[in-house]
């Protein structure tokens, strides 16, 4: 059956979540599709990771709705390949790119480790698609940041996912990486739906589909601009936008945004 690009694969309705007493999300309401390429910025802890927890089943929202795929995140999530923000690991642990994307194949409560040929396929598959094939047997510590990042990437990618969702793919990695692994994503986006957190606004905005907001609430309305107003309301203060070799789309005005884009 052909699969239906405008069909929702991320809903959430009206969703507040919170830490304790602290109010993080509030009254949030968002639709991925399934050909969405969607870029979020915000300021730090305006809640744009708690965000993705809320979508992964991590956080439980305190009010609202959330859908994966239609069905409970808890279960939903299956479909959907992460990249988080943070990547913590032991410069000097032997371990190479191979084995690291190969855990994209492991099966749910560890129960089998070893792989199959079709397994071994689609961890090939997945470095070919990050262009990293050629690095497979390299170890994680003679890797650069951006082929690093595009490693973690791979790793989500084995997963087969219908949605790929990245946590700042491109903090500290140098603008050509950055680039490459933008041009990258939007290739992906030909069969998989991204939703993408950074701070790289310029960036961001020269690749993704359509571009919201987040603090607290969450400013979105499917276009690919942003206005200079919705920035400060966002920030608190004003924002000057500045590129550094980086491609970039002029962000024009437009009406005043709704919180929901469809």
């Amino acid at each position: 059956m052909e699969l239906n690009p405008h069909e929702p694969v991320i809903s959430l309705e009206h969703v507040w979540a919170s830490y304790e007493a602290d109010s993080v999300l509030e009254d949030v309401t968002f639709t991925l599709y399934r050909d969405d390429f969607v870029g979020l910025i915000g300021p730090n802890g305006g809640g744009k990771t708690t965000l993705i927890k809320v979508i992964l089943g991590l956080v439980k929202p305190r009010k609202g709705r959330v859908s994966v795929m239609g069905k409970p995140p808890e279960v939903g999530r299956q479909a959907i390949g992460y990249v988080p923000q943070l990547q913590i690991y032991d410069k000097d642990f032997p371990i190479c790119v191979w084995d690291v994307v190969s855990m994209g194949r492991l099966k749910p409560g560890f129960s089998q480790l070893r792989m199959d040929d079709q397994d071994k396929l689609k961890v090939e598959e997945a470095l070919r698609q990050m262009d990293i094939l050629d690095l497979r047997k390299r170890t994680i510590n003679e890797l650069s940041g951006g082929q690093r990042q595009r490693m973690y990437i791979a790793r989500a990618l084995a997963v087969e996912p219908q949605i790929l969702i990245l946590d700042e793919p491109t903090a500290s990695v140098d603008p050509q990486a950055t680039t490459h692994i933008y041009q990258l994503l939007r290739e992906l986006n030909t069969h998989v739906a991204i939703l993408l957190i950074s701070h790289d606004v310029m960036a961001i905005s020269s690749y993704v589909k359509t571009i919201g907001c987040v603090n607290r609430r969450l400013i979105y309305h499917g276009a690919k601009e942003i206005t200079s107003e919705i920035l400060g309301s966002v920030y608190g203060c004003p924002v000057d936008l500045i590129a550094h070799g980086v491609p970039h789309r002029v962000l024009a005005e437009h009406d005043q945004p709704q919180e929901e884009q469809r």
